[in-house]
């Protein structure tokens, strides 16, 4: 059967489960809705359990429905991880998707006088802790026809290095997590995702906001990841 006669409505993501990290900030939260309205079931990942039921309202009143699962990255371990895949997978039965839109970075800075946990800190959020994640939900998402992992990556430390301190070097390590986890699962989609300059609070504190002529609204900018999770899985 072709996906067009499986899906009549003609929603991509109908019947797919999409767990979002990140997904009260700026761009989590408009793929969220788009995925919501795309007909997938979410699963809302972040630290602030009060922004995760916001959002989860704004998916309700679109039609869609979602899980909520609040969740301090920086302090969870690889066993509150496993514990998360547990329980998505028990409350839902399958996860097509995962993506990671967690982030933290605090302005531009030398690397000489940044912090030195402050370092740590933007590292293991933005990816030692996206990896556990990913590691645990792994067996879930090889089961699925559709599996797939998107590490959404800001391009801007690759284009211009300086002052982007630790954020700057996860954008690489982002880069090379994904290319070796996709050489080691060629049936699973894993994606390093550019997304084009957002006018959101992370880039607020590198641009001036009357200054910033090219960042544009979230909500516009989710086609090309909700185009690679439409796709089957090995396309």
């Amino acid at each position: 059967m072709s996906e067009a006669a499986a899906n009549p409505g003609g929603r991509r993501l109908a019947g797919r489960v999409v767990l979002v990290t990140g997904a009260y900030g700026g761009y989590g939260r408009a793929l969220a809705l788009d995925c919501a309205r795309e007909g997938a079931r979410l699963v809302l990942l972040g630290r602030n359990a009060r922004k995760l039921e916001r959002v989860a309202d704004a998916v309700e009143q679109s039609g869609g429905e979602a899980l909520l699962y609040p969740l301090d990255l920086e302090g969870a371990t690889p066993d509150d991880y496993a514990e998360l895949a547990a329980r998505v997978g028990e409350a839902t039965g399958r996860l097509d998707a995962l993506v990671h839109c967690a982030a933290v970075f605090p302005g531009l800075t030398p690397l000489e006088h940044t912090d030195p946990a402050m370092f740590a800190r933007i590292v293991h959020v933005g990816l030692t802790a996206r990896w556990w994640l990913t590691q645990a939900c792994l067996p879930l998402l090889r089961a699925s026809a559709a599996g797939r992992v998107v590490f959404t990556v800001d391009p801007l430390p690759r284009q211009a290095p300086a002052y982007w301190g630790a954020y700057g070097v996860v954008q690489r390590g982002l880069e090379a997590l994904a290319a070796t986890l996709q050489a080691e699962n060629p049936g699973l989609g894993v994606h390093a995702l550019p997304l084009p300059p957002l006018r959101t609070p992370l880039r607020a504190r590198a641009y001036a906001a009357d200054e910033d002529r090219l960042a544009r609204d979230p909500s516009g900018a989710t086609g090309a990841c909700i185009a690679l999770l439409a796709t089957e899985q090995g396309a």
